[in-house]
C-alpha cells in the first residue's frame, strides 16, 4: 500500500508541475519563479517517468518484457532531453543529426516494440478485428500525413543525412499512432484504462511531436511553446498506465461500434481522397487514404466470409444430434425426401429404426453422464457398422435410426442384426439391447412421414411383443410355484384376471395397462405362499394376529413379483390391491384415487370372485347378490365408476342369474 501511494504522489507531483507550467508558459511567459521553471526540472519529471516504467517492467508477471521496453523507449527520450537540455539548449544553430536525435528517435521503435508486446499476449482475435485495426491506423496516418507533411517536406535540408532525420521523426511519429490506434481497434473498442491511458500518452506525444515539426519547419518555434507540455504529459500518461490493473474481458463481436468506427476511419480516407481531387494533397497522405479504403473492403469480405460460415455452421447444427454427432430427425426427414424419389423395386430404400431396451435402468443406476457416454458409443458402432452402406440418425432420446439404399436381391436382415448388434452393450449389472422396426420404400410407402410412421409401429411392437413375452414367463413361473403351495387358488385366480381384463376394457384403458390389469389380478394372491395353511384354511373367524398374516400378503407379493424387472408396474398393482377407496385398507391406507386404478380394478374382481365361489367359511353367493353387494360397498370399500364397469362387463361376459 505504501508503494502505490508513493507512485500516486510522483505521478500527482509531475501532472501538477507540468499544470502550472502550461498555465504559465500561456499566461505570463516571461515570468521567472526561481529554481520551479528550471529548465532542468522537466528532466526530473521525465526521469521520474522513466523510473515508473521500469519499475513496472522489472515486476514478476507476463507483461515485463512489454513494460521493460517502453521504459526503455521513456528513458531514452529522458536521456536525449537531458543532452539536448546539458550541450544544444544555448546554440544558435542546433546540429542535425545530433546524440540526442538518436536517443529521441530510439524511443519510437521502443515504444512500439513494448506495445506490439503488450497486445500480443491477447490470442484468437478474429481477423475482422485485425482488419479493424489496419482500417483505423491507416485511416489516422492519413490524416496525420495531410496535416504535418506539407510543412515538413518544403522545408527539408539538402544534406541526406540531415533529411532522414528530419523524416523519420514524422514517420516514426505516424507509425507509433497507427500503432495505437490499430491496438485500441483490436479490443473491440473496449479498452481498460491502461490502454486507454497508453492511447491519451500517445496521442499528446504525437500533437506535441508534429506541432514541434511544423513549427521548426515555418521558423515560428520559440521556447517555451505551449506544445512542449504534450511531450511530457504523454510519457507521464504512459508512465500511469504501467501501473493500472489489467482487465482481461473477452472480446464481444455483437456491437455496432465494431463497424461504426472502422467505416469512421475509413470515411476520413475517402475524405482525404475527395479533397485530393479539388486540391493539393501530399502524396503520401494520399498513398495513406487509399490504402484505408483498401482495409475497409478487406474487411468486408471478412465479414461476408464470417457470415457464410456461420450460415453453415447453424446449418450444420440444425441437422447434427449434439451429443453423438450423428444426424438429427431434421437430417433424416431431408434425407428421406431426397432419396426417396430416387427409390425403385430394383433399388429400394430401407429405413429401420431401433430404441434401446434397458437404456432407463443403466441411466438411474450409473447416472446420466454416463448415459450420454454410452449413446456416443453406440452412435460411433452404429455409423462405423453402416459405413459404405447407408447413414445413421439419432431421433432423440435413446432411439436411433438407419437409412440404406440396396439393391433388390440384397437381403437387409444382416444388415440389421449388425445394426442392432452394434447398438447392444453388456456389462456388470447391465444389459443394453434393442428393438426394431423396419420398412422398405416405395413398396409399402411413399411419404417420408408415412414411412416413418409405420416403422416407429414395427418397432413399438416388437418392443412390446419382447415385454410381454418377459412378463408371462414371469408370471407363469410364479403361478406355478403358487399352484404347487395352493392348488385350489389357481382356478380363482384365472377367473378375477378374466373379470379384472373385462373391466379394464369397458374403461377404456391402453392395451399395455389392460395386459398389466390382468398379470395384477392373476399374481394378486402371490404373497399368500409366505400365509400357514392353518390361517388360509381356517373354517371359522380369524383373530388379530391370524390378520396380521393376512395383510401382509400383499407386501410378500411385490417384493416376490418385483425380483423380475419386466412387472415391476405389476408388482405396485398387486400391493395396492387390498386398499378401500375410504382410506381404511392396507397396507399403505391409500383412499380415493391415489390408489391406482389396476389396484382397484382388481379389488372389486377379488371381491365378486371371492363371493360367488365357496370357501371353508361361507357358501357361494348368486352372481347378482353379488353384485348387489359390490353396489352397496361403492363409495366406501369399492371405487362407484369401477363398480359400475364391473357390473356392465360381468353382464356382456358372464350368465346372468335371474334375481
Amino acid at each position: 500500500m505504501t508503494s502505490v501511494r508513493a507512485r500516486a504522489a510522483l505521478i500527482t507531483l509531475v501532472a501538477a508541475w507540468i499544470a502550472i507550467w502550461e498555465v504559465r508558459t500561456i499566461v505570463a511567459p516571461d515570468l521567472e519563479i526561481g529554481p520551479l521553471f528550471s529548465r532542468w526540472n522537466h528532466v526530473v519529471g521525465l526521469l521520474v517517468t522513466a523510473g515508473l516504467c521500469l519499475g513496472r517492467g522489472f515486476a514478476r508477471d507476463k507483461a515485463r518484457t512489454a513494460w521493460l521496453l517502453i521504459g526503455g523507449g521513456v528513458l531514452a527520450w529522458s536521456i536525449a532531453e537531458l543532452y539536448y537540455t546539458a550541450v544544444i539548449w544555448g546554440m544558435e544553430e542546433v546540429p542535425v543529426p545530433s546524440p540526442a536525435d538518436a536517443g529521441y528517435l530510439l524511443t519510437i521503435p521502443l515504444l512500439l516494440s513494448g506495445i506490439v508486446v503488450l497486445r500480443g499476449r491477447a490470442s484468437g482475435l478474429p481477423p475482422t478485428l485485425w482488419a479493424d485495426g489496419f482500417t483505423a491506423a491507416l485511416g489516422v496516418m492519413a490524416l496525420c500525413t495531410a496535416l504535418v507533411a506539407p510543412a515538413v517536406l518544403d522545408a527539408l535540408p539538402t544534406e541526406p543525412l540531415a533529411v532522414a532525420t528530419n523524416l523519420a521523426y514524422p514517420i516514426g511519429d505516424l507509425l507509433l499512432l497507427g500503432v495505437i490506434v490499430g491496438v485500441l481497434a483490436s479490443t473491440g473498442w473496449q479498452a481498460d484504462r491502461r490502454w486507454l491511458l497508453l492511447v491519451a500518452g500517445v496521442g499528446f506525444f504525437w500533437v506535441a511531436d508534429s506541432a514541434y515539426l511544423v513549427q521548426v519547419a515555418r521558423g515560428t518555434y520559440v521556447f517555451p511553446s505551449p506544445w512542449d507540455a504534450g511531450w511530457w504529459l504523454g510519457l507521464l500518461l504512459i508512465a500511469a498506465a504501467a501501473w493500472q490493473p489489467v482487465s482481461e474481458h473477452p472480446v464481444r463481436t455483437d456491437r455496432a461500434r465494431l463497424i461504426v468506427v472502422p467505416l469512421a476511419f475509413s470515411t476520413i480516407g475517402l475524405g482525404l481522397l475527395i479533397y485530393g481531387c479539388l486540391a493539393d494533397l501530399a502524396a503520401p497522405a494520399i498513398v495513406l487514404a487509399a490504402a484505408s479504403l483498401l482495409a475497409i473492403m478487406w474487411r468486408l469480405i471478412l465479414t461476408f466470409r464470417e457470415n457464410i460460415g456461420m450460415v453453415h455452421a447453424s446449418r450444420e447444427e440444425a441437422l447434427t444430434d449434439a451429443l453423438t454427432g450423428l444426424g438429427n430427425r431434421r437430417a433424416l426427414g431431408r434425407e428421406l425426401a431426397r432419396l426417396l424419389p430416387q427409390a425403385c423395386e430394383e433399388r429400394p430404400l430401407v429405413l429401420m429404426i431401433f430404441d434401446l431396451d434397458g437404456f432407463k435402468h443403466y441411466n438411474d443406476t450409473f447416472g446420466h453422464p454416463a448415459g450420454d457416454a454410452l449413446l456416443k458409443r453406440l452412435g460411433s458402432r452404429l455409423e462405423a457398422h453402416l459405413r459404405g452402406r447407408g447413414c445413421a440418425f439419432r431421433m432423440g432420446g435413446d432411439e436411433f435410426c438407419a437409412l440404406l439404399v440396396l439393391d433388390a436381391d440384397v437381403d437387409p436382415a444382416p444388415v440389421a442384426a449388425g445394426a442392432a448388434l452394434a447398438l447392444s452393450e453388456y456389462g456388470e449389472g447391465f444389459t443394453i439391447t434393442c428393438s426394431q422396426g423396419a420398412i422398405t420404400l416405395p413398396r409399402e410407402a411413399g411419404e417420408p412421414s408415412e414411412a416413418l410412421r409405420i416403422a416407429d409401429q414395427r418397432m413399438y411392437a416388437n418392443k412390446h411383443a419382447g415385454r410381454s413375452s418377459a412378463s408371462r414367463q414371469s408370471t407363469d413361473v410364479l403361478l406355478r410355484a403358487l399352484a404347487e403351495r395352493h392348488p385350489d387358488l389357481g382356478q380363482h385366480l384365472a377367473g378375477v384376471a378374466e373379470l379384472a381384463e373385462a373391466t379394464a376394457r369397458r374403461l377404456g384403458l391402453a392395451a399395455d395397462e389392460i395386459a398389466e390389469v390382468h398379470l395384477a389380478a392373476e399374481l394378486h394372491d402371490v404373497g399368500k405362499v409366505a400365509v400357514p395353511d392353518s390361517i388360509l384354511s381356517k373354517p371359522g373367524p380369524l383373530d388379530e394376529q391370524e390378520w396380521d398374516f393376512i395383510r401382509r400378503h400383499t407386501l410378500v407379493g411385490e417384493r416376490i413379483i418385483a425380483a423380475a424387472p419386466a412387472l415391476g408396474r405389476v408388482a405396485r398393482l398387486v400391493r395396492s390391491s387390498h386398499e378401500r377407496w375410504d382410506g381404511n385398507g392396507y397396507p399403505d391406507r391409500l383412499a380415493g384415487d391415489a390408489i391406482p386404478l389396476g389396484a382397484r380394478i382388481v379389488a372389486v374382481a377379488d371381491a365378486f370372485d371371492a363371493m360367488t365361489a365357496a370357501r371353508p367359511y361361507h357358501e357361494p353367493r348368486e352372481p347378482e347378490a353379488a353384485l348387489e353387494e359390490l353396489r352397496a360397498c361403492a363409495g366406501t370399500q369399492f371405487d362407484p365408476a369401477v363398480v359400475e364397469a364391473f357390473t356392465a362387463a360381468w353382464r356382456a361376459v358372464g350368465v346372468p342369474v335371474a334375481a
